[in-house]
C-alpha cells in the first residue's frame, strides 16, 4: 500500500486508504463525479458490525441527510454532552471522547472541523489518531447503523448532530470492526487521541495527595477517566444503590473547591457516558448540601446541570466509591512535582515469537533470557537532582484487530536489570545471579503498563516479556527521560566468526577412527571415489547409529542436499573422502554442541537454546534471524531434533562461507544485513 501523509498541525499524518488516496482526493473526486463516497475499506456490511455474531437486529446503514432534514458535522462547539451510548459496550471509548472534548486543539486534530453537510458534502468524513507513534488519517463514509430511522451506536444528545457517531466509525474502522470496540480501557482511547502518556493511580491507596494529582492533570490539559473495579463478570455494568454502575468507565470532567458550612470542600465532576444514571448521593444535582453554597458559586458551577449523566461528588466519597483514576499526560511531566520538563524519548519496537523470544516471565529462569532486551545508559542526572527521571512504558500492538481470531490482550510486564560493560544480551547465567533493580508493579492484561522510576545514573537492561512463556504479540517500548538516554536493543546484530578448517591429515597419520570412516567410505563410493547424496546418507546414518548418546531415527536426504552444498568445493555433486573428512571433524564439534543442550538425551534441544548454541558454532544471529529459523525449526514443543539442527547449522555455515568469501577485507569476520540473510536463506 503506497504511504502518504496529510499534513493537520504538528506531525503529519499517514493516509491510510488502500488506495494510498487522501481525504482531499477522495472527496474532490466524489464532488467532480457527483457521488457519494462508499468505503471499500470498511463497507456497510455486517462483517463491519460483528465478526463472531449474525446482527441480532434487522438493521439498515443510513446517510445523516436520510435520517434528519439538516444534519450537521457540529452543532455550535463540540462538547460532552454530544456523546451518547448506544447498544456497543464501549463506554471506555465514550469516557475517552468526553474528556477529549474538554481540550480543544486536541480536539481539533482528532476531529479536523473542515467537514460539512451543507457545503463540499460527498458523504466523506476522516479523523487522526495516533497509533504506535504514528498519526493516521482513517477516512470513512458516512453510513451509519440504524434500527427504525434511528441510530443504534453512539449518538450526540442533538438529532442533528453527527461528528461523534462518525467518530465512533472511524475508531472501529481503525480496529476492524465495532464488535472489535467491546470492552476495554479508558486510558487506552485517550492515548489514540493525543499520543500521550498514561498513568494509574488506586484511590483506596490514595490521599488527599490525589486530588492535587488529578487537579495539576487537569490544569495541564490532561484527559482523565474513573472506574468501579468487578469481581465476576456478572457485576459488568451492574447498578449500586447510589448510582454508580460498576465496571463502567467514567470520564472526570471538573475539580472545584466550594465553601460549605465555613470549611473549603474538594468537588469531583464526574460523568456517565450514558448520558444519564447519576450519583444520588451527596452533592448531587438538586441535593441539599447546594442550599448551603453562596448563590453565585453555586449558579457558577451548576449553570448545566440536569439529567445529562454528569454530575459532582464530595471528593472523599469519589474516593471510597470508585477504585481506578486513569490519567493520560500530554507529556511525562510527573503530577506530583511542579516542575515542567523537556523530556527525551527513545522507542522500540519487537516481538514475542515462541520458540525463540517468548520467554515469559522471570519465573520462567529456562526461557526468560531469551526475552528482547534493551540496553539504556542514563549518563546525566536530571538538572535538579543527583538522580535520573525515567518513564518506561510498554504497549502491545494490534491486539483488537486480532479478537477476531480468536486473540486478546496478552499479561504483560517488564524488568529492569543494572547492565554490564559488555554489549552482548545476556543469557541465563546472569539473571540466575543478579536480581533486577526496577520493575513494573504487577503483569497485567493491558494494552499498556507504564511505570515512572528514579534511578542512579548508569547502564540498565529493560526486559520486556509476557507473564507465560510462548505467548506471541508485537510491542513498542516507550522510554521516556529528562536527558538523552543511550539506548539499544540487545542481540540486534549478526556476527559471525567461522575458524578455518584443519587441513586433512594424510593417510598414513589417520587416527582409527578415520581409517574406519575410509573403509566404510570406500565401500559405499564407487570407482570415481566419491559419494553422492544418497550414499551420504547411508554412511552418515551408519556411523550415527552406533553413537548411543544421539536419539535420532536418521538423517533426511534433505539435511544430507545440505552438507553436500557445504562441502562440495569442486561443484561435482559428489564427496570426497577428504571433503567428508574435514565435515566430520565439524560434525564431531556440532554433536558435542546439540548434546550439550539435550540434557535429556532425548534427542532434542529447546529451540529457546538456539542462540546459544549457535554462538558457539562461531555464528551470533540476531533476533529477528533467531525468530525465522526457530519457526522453521522447531515443533509444537518449540523444540528442535537433531535432524533439524543439523540442517540449520550446516545452512548457515553455508551462508556465512558465501559471504565470507566476499568479504573485501578478508577478515574472516563479517556483519550482514537482515535482508541479505533472508534472501540467501530462502535458496540454500
Amino acid at each position: 500500500m503506497p504511504v502518504r501523509s496529510t499534513m493537520s498541525g504538528g506531525r503529519a499524518a499517514i493516509d491510510t486508504q488502500m488506495d494510498g488516496r487522501s481525504f482531499e482526493e477522495l472527496r474532490q473526486e466524489c464532488l467532480q463525479r457527483q457521488v457519494l463516497f462508499e468505503d471499500p475499506d470498511f463497507p456497510a456490511e455486517d462483517g463491519s458490525l460483528f465478526f463472531s455474531q449474525a446482527v441480532p437486529v434487522r438493521m439498515e446503514w443510513k446517510r445523516p441527510p436520510e435520517l434528519c432534514p439538516n444534519p450537521k458535522f457540529i452543532v455550535g462547539d463540540a462538547n460532552r454532552t454530544d456523546i451518547c451510548q448506544g447498544q456497543l459496550g464501549d463506554c471506555w471509548l465514550l469516557a475517552a471522547i468526553a474528556s477529549l472534548t474538554l481540550k480543544k486543539d486536541t480536539l481539533a486534530r482528532v476531529v479536523p472541523h473542515d467537514q460539512y453537510f451543507d457545503r463540499h458534502y460527498a458523504g466523506i468524513f476522516h479523523f487522526q489518531f495516533w497509533k504506535h507513534n504514528k498519526w493516521l488519517d482513517v477516512v470513512v463514509d458516512d453510513r451509519l447503523p440504524t434500527v427504525r430511522g434511528q441510530l443504534i451506536l453512539l449518538h450526540s444528545a442533538s438529532n442533528n448532530e453527527f461528528w461523534s457517531a462518525l467518530l465512533e466509525k472511524a475508531y472501529a474502522k481503525l480496529h476492524g470492526s465495532y464488535e472489535s470496540l467491546k470492552g476495554g480501557s479508558t486510558m487506552e482511547a485517550m492515548e489514540d487521541f493525543t499520543g500521550g502518556v498514561g498513568e494509574v493511580y488506586e484511590t483506596k491507596k490514595s490521599n488527599d495527595q490525589l486530588f492535587h494529582v488529578m487537579k495539576k492533570a487537569l490544569d495541564r490539559g490532561s484527559m482523565m477517566g474513573c472506574s468501579i473495579d468487578i469481581s465476576s463478570s456478572a457485576e459488568s455494568e451492574a447498578k449500586t444503590s447510589s448510582g454508580l454502575v460498576k465496571g463502567h468507565a467514567y470520564s472526570i470532567t471538573g475539580l472545584q473547591e466550594v465553601n460549605f458550612r465555613g470549611q473549603k470542600v474538594k468537588l469531583v465532576r464526574v460523568r456517565n457516558p450514558w448520558g444519564q444514571v447519576e450519583w444520588n448521593g451527596p452533592w448531587s444535582d438538586g441535593s441539599k448540601e447546594w442550599d448551603y453554597v453562596d448563590r453565585a458559586e453555586k449558579n457558577q458551577i451548576l449553570q448545566h446541570a440536569r439529567e445529562d449523566g454528569e454530575f459532582w461528588m464530595e471528593y472523599n466519597d469519589f474516593r471510597a466509591n470508585f477504585d481506578k483514576v486513569e490519567i493520560c499526560n500530554m507529556t511525562p511531566d510527573a503530577l506530583t512535582d511542579n516542575t515542567k520538563r523537556h523530556w527525551e524519548v527513545q522507542l522500540f519496537e519487537g516481538q514475542w515469537i515462541r520458540g525463540s523470544t517468548a520467554g515469559g516471565c522471570r519465573n520462567y529462569i529456562d526461557t526468560f533470557w531469551t526475552n528482547p532486551q534493551f540496553k539504556m545508559e542514563l549518563a546525566d542526572a536530571d538538572d535538579d537532582d543527583d538522580m535520573c527521571s525515567v518513564v518506561i512504558a510498554l504497549m502491545q500492538k494490534n491486539r483488537r484487530q486480532l479478537r477476531k481470531e480468536g486473540m486478546d490482550l496478552e499479561t504483560i510486564g517488564f524488568a529492569i536489570y543494572e547492565a554490564p560493560n559488555d554489549a552482548e544480551q545476556q543469557e541465563k547465567a546472569f539473571f540466575r545471579t543478579h536480581a533486577s533493580k526496577a520493575r513494573s508493579k504487577t503483569y497485567i492484561n493491558s494494552r499498556e503498563v507504564t511505570e515512572r522510576f528514579t534511578m542512579p545514573p548508569g547502564k540498565y537492561l529493560v526486559v520486556p516479556t509476557t507473564f507465560q512463556p510462548h505467548r506471541e504479540a508485537d510491542f513498542l517500548v516507550r522510554i521516556f527521560s529528562e536527558k538523552k538516554v543511550g539506548a539499544l536493543e540487545m542481540g540486534s546484530h549478526i556476527d559471525v566468526d567461522l575458524p578455518e578448517p584443519a587441513p586433512p591429515s594424510v593417510p598414513e597419520d589417520e587416527t582409527d577412527e578415520e581409517k574406519f570412516l575410509r573403509r566404510l567410505f570406500v565401500q559405499v563410493a564407487g570407482s570415481d571415489q566419491a559419494i553422492s547424496v544418497r550414499e551420504l546418507q547411508q554412511v552418515l546414518n551408519g556411523v550415527l547409529s552406533s553413537r548411543k548418546e544421539i536419539q535420532f531415527e536418521g538423517l533426511s536426504l534433505h539435511t544430507c542436499h545440505s552438507i553436500m552444498n557445504l562441502m562440495d568445493l569442486d561443484n561435482t555433486g559428489k564427496m570426497e573422502f577428504q571433503e567428508f573428512k574435514v565435515f566430520w571433524d565439524k560434525l564431531k564439534k556440532w554433536i558435542m554442541l546439540f548434546l550439550s543442550f539435550d540434557t535429556d538425551r532425548s534427542g532434542k534441544m529447546s529451540s529457546y537454546e538456539l542462540r546459544s548454541a549457535l554462538k558457539a558454532a562461531g555464528m551470533k544471529m540476531n533476533n529477528q534471524l533467531l525468530q525465522l529459523l526457530g519457526l522453521r525449526f522447531s515443533d509444537e514443543k518449540y523444540d528442535i531434533d537433531f535432524d533439524d539442527y543439523l540442517t540449520c547449522i550446516v545452512r548457515l555455515e553455508n551462508m556465512c562461507r558465501v559471504f565470507q568469501a566476499m568479504d573485501e577485507h578478508g577478515k574472516g569476520r563479517i556483519r550482514m544485513t537482515m535482508l541479505q540473510f533472508l534472501m540467501l536463506s530462502m535458496n540454500v
